[in-house]
């Protein structure tokens, strides 16, 4: 098999399939040999592994993944891709293309049906555009994965696996710290791929909580007052979800709330820890 991360191979198979770059699907193809490895060796997989795969390109990634894994299901929103996924995977008898949007699939119903009885990973180069929507998905999947392995922007991994209190913390921080641990494993240089991004990599490792670290008693609630608390985040906490047509309160009942927790009724919601997000959900 010749060298997926070579830059003439790619133009070459771009050419012959007449195919192009798709800005809209995020389409960044790795040149740099030794990352696919990296990511697959980070990922923490080994032969006993379903690994579900999400934009797999030209198949790069795939490969790799699929000399480690038992299994390998990749899911491609490109359907021009699968005359090259043919001649670039085609050999792997491990390897199963769904070519659909993973935003549509039913993940718990997918992973049932493709990897059972399997320890399962998800492991990908996340197309930039729809990061977040695709993690929110696959975290909310709930104990179906032990672990998510992605590549991201260098800023969204920043702000992926911030703290609370740090100035990258975002909603979806802690929305991530609620089901994971996540971490930044290795950074990944823009000229490793074809074309070239605008902005750097990062590897991200997603270990899987086998319980949350607060337990509020209406999550869906608790999620609201995140999500409100950053709507406005140039705003006090209190003004910000007073604000929001989330949360059925108005600014006294939540400065009421936080003076009853000790908390400072000028702070930020950025500021704010999930175990006292919690405490306030919990009270409203």
């Amino acid at each position: 098999m010749y060298d997926l991360t070579s830059p003439q191979t790619i133009r070459d198979l771009m050419s012959r399939y007449r195919l192009f770059f798709k800005k809209g699907f995020g389409q960044n193809f790795l040149i740099d040999s030794q990352v696919p490895d990296e990511i697959t060796r980070l990922s923490g997989i080994d032969g006993t592994f379903g690994v579900l795969e999400i934009g797999p390109g030209i198949g790069t990634l795939t490969r790799a993944l699929a000399k480690k894994a038992k299994k390998v299901v990749a899911v491609e929103i490109d359907q021009s891709l699968k005359e090259i996924l043919s001649e670039t995977i085609g050999d792997l008898s491990n390897v199963t293309v769904i070519f659909d949007d993973i935003l549509k699939q039913d993940i718990p119903k997918l992973i049932d049906k493709e990897f059972p009885g399997m320890p399962v990973a998800c492991v990908a180069n996340l197309p930039y555009y729809i990061t977040t929507s695709i993690v929110t998905k696959l975290l909310e999947a709930r104990a179906r994965f032990q672990s998510l392995t992605f590549m991201v922007q260098e800023e969204v991994a920043k702000r992926f696996c911030a703290t609370p209190g740090e100035r990258d913390c975002g909603a979806i921080t802690l929305f991530i710290h609620y089901y994971a641990q996540p971490e930044v494993v290795l950074k990944v240089p823009k000229d490793s791929f074809l074309p070239a991004p605008k902005v750097d990599s990062a590897v991200i490792h997603l270990t899987l909580r086998s319980h949350p670290p607060v337990s509020p008693r209406d999550e869906a609630m608790f999620f609201r007052l995140i999500r409100a608390s950053f709507n406005q985040r140039r705003k006090t906490f209190v003004n910000g979800a007073a604000n929001s047509d989330l949360i059925p309160a108005g600014k006294e009942q939540l400065a009421s709330i936080l003076e009853e927790l000790g908390i400072d009724p000028n702070i930020r919601g950025e500021k704010l820890t999930l175990e006292q997000f919690s405490d306030i959900s919990d009270r409203l």
